[in-house]
Formats: structure tokens, C-alpha cells, sequence
């Protein structure tokens, strides 16, 4: 359900949901439940993280290259509805001597205006300053460390940064 009086908050998978990298001492840990596609890398998504997703005072959009997939395979798992997923250009657009992520451009178009928060681990302080000059409504561009994923510190800024809006 769209709500536009509501700033989006586009979430990636891979690195906010699913830690990658190098494991810690005595690897990620992982959490029961059905494992679809039978991809391992889905036992590592905390399904507490959904009610904390859900509380937040957002509009939830899938931004990953897991696409529909992600509402298939991980939306259960987190006890998220299907949420709306962003559908990335066939090509990407110069991006600023190879500085700007591939998906800021298309994250500020599919905003169209609107207040967003973006929740990924590539986010670079160009994509930051890209956004800050083309985008007319305020945006919050947070790196979560791939290797921990989502923690409490976290969803306290998406949270306290998301009701000023």
C-alpha cells in the first residue's frame, strides 16, 4: 500500500539483512526456518528483524538486485508483506568518474520528490553529496557494516531521523 505522507526507506538484502564478509569468531549465526530457493545465505536473515522494519514510520521498498525474489523468499521469513520493489534501468547513467553507486540515480528518481532513507553497505560520501544537490526533499543515505548487518544503533538513527521528517 502506497503512503505517500510517509518517507520511503529503500532496504538492500545483501549486507543489511544477510551479513557477508569475513566471519566473525565462530561464523554468523543463523536462525531456523525455511530456507527457499535453498539458498544457505537466507538462514542468516534474523526474522526478528521484520517487526523492527514494520515499526519504523516508513513506507518499506525493496532495493536490491534480489527484485521479486526478495518478497518471495525473504517477506515471510520477516513476516513482511509484499512490499513494492524498485526495477533498476536496463543501463546505468555516467556516475561521476565511476564514484557514484549504480543505484543512487534511480533510488532518487523512484522517489520522485519524496522524503527517503536508503539502508545499504556501498553508500559513499559521493553518493551522499549526489543526492544532497539533486534531490529537493531530505534523504538519509545510512551504510550499515556488511559484516554485522542491522543493529540496534542502526534502526535507533533510521528511527530518530525518520520521525523528523
Amino acid at each position: 500500500m502506497t503512503r505517500p505522507d510517509l518517507p520511503l526507506l529503500f532496504l538492500d538484502v545483501d549486507g543489511p539483512l544477510i551479513p557477508f564478509g569475513a566471519p566473525p569468531l565462530g561464523g554468523y549465526p543463523t536462525y531456523p526456518g525455511p530456507v527457499p530457493y535453498g539458498n544457505p545465505l537466507v538462514a542468516r536473515v534474523d526474522p526478528a528483524l521484520g517487526p523492527r522494519l514494520l515499526a519504523l514510520p516508513c513506507e518499506l521498498v525493496w532495493a536490491t538486485t534480489w527484485l521479486a525474489d526478495a518478497n518471495d523468499c525473504l517477506s515471510p521469513r520477516l513476516g513482511l508483506p509484499r512490499l513494492p520493489v524498485v526495477d533498476w534501468p536496463a543501463t546505468d547513467a555516467p556516475d561521476n568518474g565511476g564514484q557514484l553507486h549504480w543505484k543512487t540515480r534511480p533510488l532518487t528518481v523512484r522517489a520522485a520528490g519524496r522524503p527517503f532513507a536508503w539502508v545499504d553497505d556501498e553508500i559513499t560520501e559521493a553518493d551522499r553529496r549526489w543526492v544532497a544537490a539533486h534531490h529537493p526533499a531530505r534523504a538519509l543515505l545510512h551504510r550499515v557494516d556488511p559484516q554485522v548487518g542491522l543493529t540496534d544503533a542502526d534502526f535507533a538513527t533510521l528511527d530518530a531521523w525518520l520521525r523528523t521528517v
